[in-house]
């Protein structure tokens, strides 16, 4: 059978050229009034995943 990758993870995840994956981040859906503009500026910026956690979404991006 033919390998795939996880459609969930391709939407969520970029890897860079030095090999690291780059991510969004979450809570700026909705309830957006409650949270100051500094943690909403800081919230839409992207961030990179933890080193811990690399290997697990490795695996998802690569078939």
């Amino acid at each position: 059978m033919k390998q795939k990758t996880h459609s969930g993870a391709k939407k969520r995840f970029r890897v860079k050229g030095g090999g690291k994956i780059k991510r969004g981040q979450s809570r700026m859906r909705h309830l957006l009034s409650n949270k100051s503009s500094k943690r909403k500026r800081h919230l839409g910026a992207s961030a990179y995943v933890d080193q811990a956690n690399e290997y697990q979404i490795t695996r998802c991006l690569l078939p």
